[in-house]
């Protein structure tokens, strides 16, 4: 009798232990399958805008320095100084000017003698061309000198550099002064090749600094480079601003804004997108039937909480914005809400 017992709790227990067994096994299946959330890639008419950084440069820039070493006698202007075409910056030394102008007089009057002596035939022809090309050679001499003597500006500007003193020795390192005019600037942008179509000769472009807080600059596309690079994939485009207040400088930060006008474009919630690791790739998980695909995508701007997506998904995709990381191309899960 005590033996029936015994094997009857002995059955019991196995029975109570398979019965457990098999609800553990369940529950495990369950917690495999991973939650998400999910939201529908949407389709948007969106502005087409595209914020380039750039640095202002001059419109034009010039380095002022004689042809060869020599002494600075002067320098007659200062950096932040105002100057005109044609004035003058610099006298170096004059002393081989006025050797040389010493000295042309002489050719000139050796040139004169030549030419009474031929016109009563007292020289050759070839005497008076000979004169005459000692003369020239002089001349050019001469106007090489005063070039280099007495430095001009070639261009209306504001002097923005100065390397050397009264006095000093022009080594021929780095030029005496700089000059650049600033009125209008330019600003070098690169565009992608993507836009190159779009981009039209005397287009109104936006630009903001960050040293002028709500202030907008209008400025227009001056020159449109006629290649694209092959790294890159972009081509250079040349924006000028008018500066009549001088207020922007060259080496300002620019903050350029392109208008494109609109165009369709798919709009996802910033938490479905995902950056592969080691890379700058992204990709996002859809979800269709109870599983999830990895999918590469393009993305364009970011537009408030939402990615514009270039390429990669299409509009009404379920795309998954919450516990993706602990999904698998083809994991089946379980949605919640």
């Amino acid at each position: 009798m005590k033996r029936i017992k015994l094997i009857g709790i002995i059955f019991c227990a196995l029975v109570l232990g398979l019965s457990s067994c098999k609800k553990n096994a369940k529950a495990d299946v369950a917690a495999e399958v991973p939650n998400i959330r999910i939201q529908e890639a949407i389709e948007k008419n969106v502005e087409q805008s595209n914020e380039i950084t750039a640095t202002v440069e001059p419109q034009d820039k010039n380095s002022i320095a004689p042809s060869a070493p020599g002494r600075i006698r002067h320098i007659l202007v200062e950096v932040g100084q105002h100057v005109s075409k044609g004035q003058k910056l610099v006298q170096m030394d004059v002393a081989n000017l006025s050797n040389l102008e010493s000295q042309i007089e002489n050719v000139r009057r050796s040139y004169k003698r030549t030419q009474e002596l031929f016109n009563v035939g007292g020289a050759s022809q070839q005497e008076l061309d000979n004169a005459k090309l000692q003369m020239d050679i002089a001349q050019t001499n001469i106007k090489n000198m005063s070039e280099n003597t007495f430095l001009l500006s070639p261009i209306s500007g504001m002097i923005t550099e100065r390397n050397y003193y009264n006095g000093d020795m022009y080594s021929g390192q780095k030029p005496v002064l700089v000059v650049m005019s600033i009125n209008p600037v330019k600003i070098l942008i690169n565009v992608s090749e993507s836009n190159y179509s779009k981009m039209k000769l005397g287009m109104p472009i936006d630009v903001k600094f960050d040293i002028f807080q709500g202030t907008k600059f209008q400025g227009k596309v001056s020159l449109i480079y006629p290649t694209i690079d092959e790294a890159s994939r972009t081509f250079p485009v040349e924006i000028r601003l008018n500066n009549n207040n001088n207020k922007i400088r060259p080496g300002m930060f620019a903050r350029v804004t392109l208008e494109f006008g609109k165009a369709k474009r798919i709009l996802v919630p910033d938490q479905s997108v995902i950056k592969q690791s080691g890379s700058g790739a992204r990709f996002i998980y859809v979800y269709n039937e109870g599983k999830v695909q990895y999918k590469p995508i393009e993305i364009g701007r970011r537009i408030d909480s939402d990615y514009e997506i270039i390429s990669g998904i299409s509009a009404g995709d379920q795309v998954v914005v919450a516990g993706q990381s602990k999904l698998v191309d083809g994991a089946s899960v379980r949605v919640v809400k």
